[in-house]
């Protein structure tokens, strides 16, 4: 191997950064480093694809980068000092400028020479930050894929974050001032731990044998933010029998801040050793731990804020909110492998979208997330729609009711292996803040740690009161659950209570609790073998009609943008625009939902065994599924339609029993839905009925048009009511 010529590698780097231009044809490092100048912006960071695509390449200069990229983080630092422009723009002093102003003109007076640490190193002018970024065409390194031969290279690697530091000032450069000479000497800081200088290494102290005093100017040095995070690998690639792998990442300057625990992110960074210190060091021998060195930070799944309309998005989201059928469209595109499930789904999405939280005067808040529990028979598929619900949401927390303690799901105290302090560690709930919360097998948890849970679902917050700390965690998050009955399966013989099996406080907190049956069905069964068999040889579902959206769009339907301009064919985008709307309920909706709800709760009176537990809590279930409804439709206020569609997924949640209920009274659909209309008319007083206001009905009863249809082509038959021959009401013939 040749000798390495820095300082040709400088003007390299110079060439590069002057001549480097972009897909428009625009010098898009000068471009940046006229931002820098101005004090716009503060990283300055070079991508190695711009670098592999300048047309001058030298393919040796990008190896070396690659392979040694913590010294040519300086080459380049260097060539930027060189390179930097004068400002365009006024802007007022700070007070480093003013010091490195007075430092400049006493430069010479100040220094002998003698020493090379009392010049001024050049990283102390410096108000920027340079990071070289890492190539995203290939794939990204496991942490287990990071051996010993990629020390000191720029490597990427995907993981999830476990744990994170508060953000601290760490030293670059320490300036001392000497009681003696009055020099100002500067000590250059590249590790977290350092000796400080005692001793004034200035030739006039050596010649005098002062020993001059050092005295640390706190003011005068420079320091730079600093976070330590952990990373862990990712379930998906970890070896059958292994445990996952962490590594410690150092985050500086523009980056810290950049990740929270639970996030899952995609780092590039350079790969170093760092050698144990105090007692560590005398038990570890020669060996040293390893960290990674921070130079980009991407997120796999951006928050719904954060979420930027890429290409034609919004067209195409113009496009879908002039759809009438997106409801139904986006409820599909949820799991679509999974067959039926068309009412489940729907509230699924409406547990994405969520309804605006809401602040009240007097500090009261009232949630606006949507919790669901999903109870059922083995094999209907309830932890693959839980699965599916954490992949497409920007945060979501995984875990099921055996593997999860009450600290586990809420927040432990532990001691911190690095300041020996008492600290607290998020659990589940606490990480899943501003997400969603999946917690399967939820019958299976002890009860006292089903408990904790009670806190979060309605305060949403983990209050704790222990080891000296007594503090309040937020945890607003929305809870999935998936449970079985009571006896495995669903048992008819006895009430719904009975085989529900969980405590009415509990119950009470869930805005739906759905539940599903497995039950024997010629055709429905037929139809679910096939599209079972479908997905098992193509690996896609069968043709919907319509192009199902990606998960990435589907995430960001829950945010709303522009009310006029949004929406497109990935959900997440369509969602991410819906949640920045807060819809309100209009004065003329009141006396509506307070007569459902108090209608509600009179028929729960007079049933010997009631499916559901109604409390004021399904009154705001109400309002938060009905504004959720409106969210999709990108309006500010929610209509009765939102209403309607809200009570109808409330009795659709309970629909296997409604139907077990209607076989045990002997009534048959038709009869049945004939009732419905009668007495319809008869609380309205009217002999005239629409076909909305049927349709509307006879759905929330758990049937379905055709069957509307056939009891209208039957009483009609039997000149019961008439027919209109294009709208389809229905006029009732007074006898």
């Amino acid at each position: 191997m040749k000798d390495v010529d820095f300082k040709t590698d400088k003007v390299l780097a110079k060439e590069f950064l002057s001549n480097f231009a972009d897909i428009h044809g625009e010098a898009k490092y000068m471009i940046i480093l006229q931002e820098v100048a101005n004090r716009r912006i503060k990283a300055i960071q070079i991508d190695l694809e711009d670098l592999f695509n300048y047309k001058d390449l030298d393919e040796e200069f990008l190896r070396r980068v690659t392979e040694n990229t913590r010294r040519y983080v300086s080459i380049f630092a260097d060539a930027i000092d060189e390179l930097l422009p004068e400002p365009t723009e006024v802007f007022a002093d700070d007070d480093l400028d003013i010091l490195i102003t007075q430092r400049s003109q006493e430069g010479t007076e100040n220094a002998d020479g003698s020493d090379p640490r009392q010049r001024m190193p050049p990283e102390i002018k410096r108000f920027y930050e340079v990071y070289i970024k890492a190539s995203s065409n290939e794939r990204p390194f496991t942490i287990r894929e990071v051996k010993a031969s990629y020390i000191g290279q720029l490597v990427r690697i995907s993981g999830i974050v476990t744990r994170c530091s508060d953000v601290k000032p760490l030293m670059q450069v320490a300036v001392y001032t000497c009681e003696e000479c009055g020099f100002e000497i500067y000590q250059e800081v590249t590790a977290r731990v350092f000796m400080p200088l005692f001793e004034c290494p200035s030739s006039r102290c050596s010649t005098n044998r002062a020993k001059g005093n050092l005295i640390l100017q706190l003011r005068a040095s420079k320091f730079m933010k600093f976070q330590e995070a952990k990373i862990q690998e990712l379930a998906e690639h970890v070896p059958k029998s292994h445990i996952p792998r962490t590594m410690t990442v150092h985050l500086r300057g523009e980056l810290t801040r950049k990740v929270a625990p639970g996030d899952v992110v995609e780092l590039s960074g350079i790969f170093l050793p760092i050698p144990y210190t105090g007692f560590r060091a005398m038990r570890a021998g020669l060996v040293a731990d390893t960290y990674l060195e921070a130079m980009s930070v991407t997120h796999f799944k951006k928050k719904y804020e954060e979420y930027e309309l890429i290409g034609d998005e919004e067209e195409q989201i113009a496009r879908l909110a002039e759809d009438g059928d997106i409801y139904n469209k986006l409820a599909q595109s949820l799991a679509p492998e999974i067959f039926g499930h068309e009412d489940v789904k729907k509230a699924l999405l409406l547990l994405l979208v969520g309804a605006p939280h809401r602040k009240l005067k007097d500090g009261m808040k009232i949630r606006g997330d949507i919790h669901i529990c999903l109870m059922g028979d083995p094999g209907v598929a309830k932890s693959q729609l839980l699965k599916h619900i954490i992949n497409v949401a920007p945060r979501g927390v995984y875990t099921t009711g055996r593997g999860s303690s009450g600290v586990g799901l809420t927040a432990a105290v532990q001691k911190d292996p690095v300041t020996n302090e008492m600290v607290l560690e998020g659990g589940a709930l606490v990480l899943a803040d501003m997400g969603i919360c999946a917690i399967d097998e939820f019958d299976k948890m002890e009860e006292s740690d089903r408990t904790a849970i009670h806190e979060v679902m309605e305060q949403q917050t983990v209050s704790i009161a222990k080891a000296g700390i007594t503090t309040s965690l937020n945890a607003r998050t929305a809870v999935l659950a998936a449970a079985n009955p009571a006896w495995g399966r669903y048992d008819l013989r006895r009430t719904p209570a009975e085989n529900i099996n969980l405590p009415p406080a509990l119950l009470s907190r869930f805005d739906l609790l759905w539940l599903i049956l497995d039950r024997a069905d010629m055709d429905s069964d037929l139809k679910m073998a096939q599209h079972v068999l479908h997905v098992h040889q193509n690996k896609e579902p069968p043709a919907l009609g319509f192009t199902p959206l990606e998960p990435s769009i589907l995430r960001y339907i829950c945010d709303a943008f522009i009310v006029d301009t949004l929406m497109c064919e990935d959900p997440r985008a369509y969602i991410s625009a819906a949640r920045k709307l807060s819809p309100c309920v209009p004065r003329e909706l009141e006396e509506y939902i307070a007569t459902a709800y108090s209608s509600i709760r009179q028929d729960e009176a007079k049933s010997n065994a009631p499916h559901s537990y109604t409390t004021v809590r399904t009154l705001l279930s109400i309002l938060r599924i009905s504004a959720a409804l409106a969210r999709l439709r990108f309006s500010e206020t929610v209509a009765q339609s939102d209403v309607d569609e809200a009570l109808r997924l409330m009795q659709m949640s309970k629909f296997s029993l409604y139907s077990d209920d209607r076989q045990k009274s002997g009534l048959d659909a038709i009869s049945d839905i004939y009732s419905i209309l009668r007495d319809e008319a008869a609380r309205t007083n009217s002999l005239d009925v629409s076909y909305a206001c049927a349709l509307n009905l006879i759905t929330m009863k758990g049937y379905i048009e055709a069957q509307l249809k056939e009891c209208l082509e039957e009483y009609a038959a039997l000149n019961v009511w008439q027919i209109h021959p294009n709208t389809f009401d229905i006029r009732f013939i007074d006898a």
